[in-house]
C-alpha cells in the first residue's frame, strides 16, 4: 500500500469511531493491506490519537487462543494499544450508542513495575516485571460492519480495541498459577461462558513475553505501570443495551460493567 493510502484507511477508521458508523472491510478497499500494511495503519490511528490528547497505558495480545489462529489463517497472536481514555471503573454505565457492537472478553490482567524491552524477554523476565494481576474485562469493538472482519482489518483498527474494566483487586502472580484460574462469565446473573486463563497461549505470561519480543520489533517498550491484556479466557460474549456483565475469577475476585 503507498502511504496515502495507509494514510486513507487510518483516517476511515478513525471517522468510523468517531461517528459511530462502521465501514466495509479494508481488505475489500486495499489490495494491499497485509499485516505490515495493516500495523503502520494501526500506528497511524493510534498516533492521531495521541496527537488529541490520549496517552498509551498498555497493550492487549489478540488471537491467542489456538482455534481462532486457526480461524483467521495466522500462526501468531496480534495486538492493540490501549489509551487512557479506554479505561473505564468499574460498575461503570457505558452509555448506549457509545459503541458499534460490542462484545465482553474476561482476561487476567498484568501490570507491570518495570519495563520489558524485546528482543529476548523470556517467561522469567515477565515473572520478576510483574507488580500483581487483576481481574478485566476487556470490551472489544469493531468499526468494520457486522465484524467481517479478517487479520489484517483487526490489526488495522487497534485489534478492535474499544474500552477495558480491571477489578479492584491486586493479586502477586506468586501467589497463583497464571495457567489454571477458573473463569465463569455472567451476562444478567446467568452463565453465559466458562473458561481458563491458560486459553492464552497456555500460558498469559508467555502471551506477555510475546507481546514484549514483538514490539521491540518496532522499537516499543512495555514501560512500568503498563497494562497488559493477555488475551480472552473464553469466547468474545456480544451484549445488548441493559445488559449487566461479570466475571468470577475465583480466589483473584470479580469484575463487572452495566451497558446502560
Amino acid at each position: 500500500m503507498h502511504k496515502n493510502q495507509l494514510q486513507e484507511a487510518a483516517r476511515r477508521l478513525t471517522e468510523a469511531e468517531r461517528d459511530r458508523r462502521p465501514i466495509k472491510p479494508l481488505t475489500q478497499t486495499y489490495d494491499g493491506l497485509d499485516i505490515p500494511a495493516a500495523y503502520a495503519v494501526q500506528r497511524l490511528v493510534i498516533a492521531d490519537r495521541v496527537a488529541g490528547g490520549a496517552k498509551a497505558r498498555g497493550h492487549k495480545v489478540g488471537l491467542t487462543a489456538g482455534v481462532m489462529r486457526e480461524q483467521f489463517g495466522v500462526s501468531e497472536p496480534d495486538y492493540g494499544v490501549l489509551l487512557d481514555d479506554m479505561f473505564l471503573l468499574e460498575g461503570t454505565e457505558i452509555p448506549a450508542g457509545s459503541l458499534l457492537a460490542p462484545r465482553v472478553e474476561p482476561e487476567l490482567a498484568f501490570v507491570l513495575d518495570r519495563p520489558l524491552s524485546g528482543p529476548g524477554v523470556t517467561v522469567a523476565d515477565v515473572l520478576r516485571a510483574t507488580a500483581f494481576v487483576a481481574p478485566s474485562l476487556e470490551i472489544i469493538d469493531s468499526r468494520i460492519q457486522d465484524w467481517e472482519i479478517t487479520v489484517y482489518d483487526s490489526i488495522a483498527d487497534n485489534a478492535s480495541s474499544a474500552r477495558v474494566v480491571l477489578g479492584g483487586t491486586a493479586t502477586d502472580l506468586g501467589d497463583i498459577d497464571p495457567r489454571l484460574l477458573g473463569v465463569v462469565l455472567r451476562r444478567n446473573g446467568e452463565i453465559a461462558e466458562t473458561g481458563a486463563t491458560g486459553a492464552a497461549l497456555g500460558n498469559p505470561v508467555s502471551a506477555v513475553a510475546w507481546l514484549a519480543n514483538k514490539l521491540g520489533e518496532f522499537d516499543v517498550t512495555l514501560e512500568e505501570g503498563a497494562v497488559v491484556l493477555p488475551g480472552s479466557c473464553t469466547r468474545a460474549l456480544p451484549v445488548s443495551p441493559g445488559d449487566h456483565v461479570r466475571a468470577d475469577f475465583g480466589q483473584i475476585g470479580s469484575v463487572g460493567v452495566v451497558f446502560a
